[in-house]
């Protein structure tokens, strides 16, 4: 069906957490850690987006890819796709999944379940959500909610994506994690398009991509990964990581 490479973007400005791709979780930078998730997955190639040599050198370090980046990219779209370019000039990877370098957790199964949604010739852009089941998930503004109709077991089509408690009436909200399998043109379309009304009013990226037209279907896991946004998370993510390792 494809070949599909994951990039995974990593840039030093985190406010909340310094230096944040090279935190260290027993021993290895975060970014080493993502980068380990997403090998595991057995999607494809594993490529690392940075603006900084010291998350190159972190990745060749322990015989990953590494791509400089320039430093100005507004999103981690625009940064990926630079790598991607470099990378790949010639266009033989035809998927590209875009994992946050900030999942040092996450389960290498929902990396791998964002690619199958592209298999339909109609879906441009896929990404992943969980059910929510903590009531205070759905009035955060800080969880973005998709909001979606099914189209198979597991699998929903977005309609619109929202920090408001949506929709309203019975039934389950969704808790969306920013993890994106693109068909490769789609993302070139992406980036080449200007931020859209919705997108700069929700500061919901993807956003773009529905005001567009384009379609992105929605894959249901089963456990929200966590982002490692403050020291705080962090220090989570070495209790989770500890844990695995001792089982």
């Amino acid at each position: 069906m494809s070949d599909p490479v994951i990039l995974i973007p990593a840039r030093m400005a985190s406010t909340r957490l310094p230096e944040k791709p090279l935190a260290d979780i027993h021993g290895e930078p975060m970014i080493v850690h993502v980068w380990r998730r997403a090998i595991e997955s057995g999607v494809g190639p594993v490529v690392v987006a940075t603006d900084e040599p010291r998350v190159v050198e972190a990745i060749e370090r322990v015989g990953g890819i590494a791509v400089m980046t320039r430093a100005d990219h507004p999103s981690g779209s625009d940064r990926i796709f630079e790598a991607l370019q470099t990378f790949d000039p010639e266009g033989r990877h035809d998927v590209v999944v875009n994992v946050q370098g900030d999942l040092p957790t996450i389960d290498p199964r929902a990396i791998a379940a964002s690619v199958p949604p592209l298999s339909d010739p109609f879906v441009d852009i896929a990404t992943l959500a969980v059910e929510i089941t903590r009531e205070s998930e759905k009035t955060d503004p800080n969880v973005v909610k998709p909001v979606a109709t099914p189209v198979g077991p597991g699998r929903l089509r977005a309609l619109y994506f929202t920090r408001a408690t949506a929709p309203t009436g019975p039934g389950p909200l969704y808790h969306h994690v920013g993890l994106y399998a693109y068909r490769r043109k789609a993302l070139e379309r992406f980036v080449a398009l200007p931020p859209s009304p919705l997108e700069l009013r929700e500061r919901l990226e993807q956003l773009r991509a529905l005001e567009a037209g384009m379609r992105i279907d929605v894959v249901l896991i089963d456990d929200m990964p966590l982002g490692v946004d403050t020291p705080h998370d962090l220090e989570r993510a070495r209790t989770i990581l500890a844990a695995r390792r001792s089982h």
